[in-house]
């Protein structure tokens, strides 16, 4: 009986395999595009934080045109780089997004929403001089950490 049961497990997973790698496969498009989308999100934080904490010298073409590139991301429809599971390092994706973003859809949906609204103030300050910047990056900082921290998992 336990041999049977082997042999049947056996069977399974063989059988399985093909799906799932189809499954990681179809996953792997969004999740880079997504991976892509953060990535030039921390290239504009970074210029901006850089100005604010005094790291680099202020300069309002580089301060406006990063915190209009965050707005722009912020915008963009990534509706369909977030499939469910895409989180999941057992398909291959290797992404920091914790499972529950997956099952916390409307409060994802409010944070994203409060990003967007504290990028909107910051696009309105953020080239009228280092004090308009410091004042509007704040809330940004605090809207990006909203999502971050209860669904981005630690660097490991």
């Amino acid at each position: 009986m336990l041999n049977a049961l082997r042999k049947a497990g056996i069977v399974i997973a063989i059988v399985a395999m093909p799906a799932i790698a189809a499954q990681a496969a179809d996953m792997s498009k969004p999740v880079a595009a997504r991976k892509a989308v953060m990535k030039v999100n921390g290239f504009y934080m970074g210029q901006l934080g850089g100005m604010a904490k005094g790291k680099m010298a202020y300069d309002a073409k580089v301060a406006q045109g990063a915190a209009n590139g965050l707005l722009a991301l912020a915008k963009l429809d990534t509706s369909k780089m977030w499939l469910k599971d895409s989180g999941n390092d057992k398909l291959g994706t290797k992404t920091r997004a914790k499972p529950e973003i997956w099952s916390t859809y409307p409060d994802v949906a409010n944070k994203a929403k409060a990003l967007e609204t504290a990028l909107e103030s910051l696009v309105k300050v953020a080239g009228t001089g280092l004090e308009g910047l410091k004042g509007g990056i704040g809330a940004v900082g605090k809207a990006c950490g909203g999502c971050h921290k209860p669904f981005r998992a630690k660097k490991k």
